[in-house]
């Protein structure tokens, strides 16, 4: 009975450390036809994010449910398919948080 219960938290547990923040991306190109992209959180949480494109990494905080401004890539010849995006809940992250 205890090896089921342990089993039990154990895939409770591992599916809880697995969770990642809901989030959108859109694409678009700007005017002059370079690639963008901005990133939206969905969820009531303020989180971590990162954009990298041509090993160019912009971090930034994104507050529950905002969207982030657009971040364009360097060159035209670069797509969505280029960028990167990376995003986790602030809290985990207390690096990142700014002091007041």
């Amino acid at each position: 009975m205890s090896k089921k219960l342990a089993c039990y938290f154990l895939i409770l547990f591992s599916g809880f450390t697995l969770a990642m923040p809901k989030i959108s991306i859109k694409h678009q190109r700007t005017a002059d036809d370079y690639a963008q992209i901005q990133v939206v959180n969905e969820i009531n949480l303020p989180l971590i994010c990162h954009v990298a494109i041509d090993g160019h990494k912009i971090r930034f905080q994104l507050k529950p449910h905002n969207a982030s401004k657009w971040y364009k890539a360097t060159d035209k010849r670069f797509n969505y398919e280029h960028f990167s995006v990376w995003c986790d809940y602030l809290s985990l992250h207390p690096e990142y948080q700014k002091t007041k």
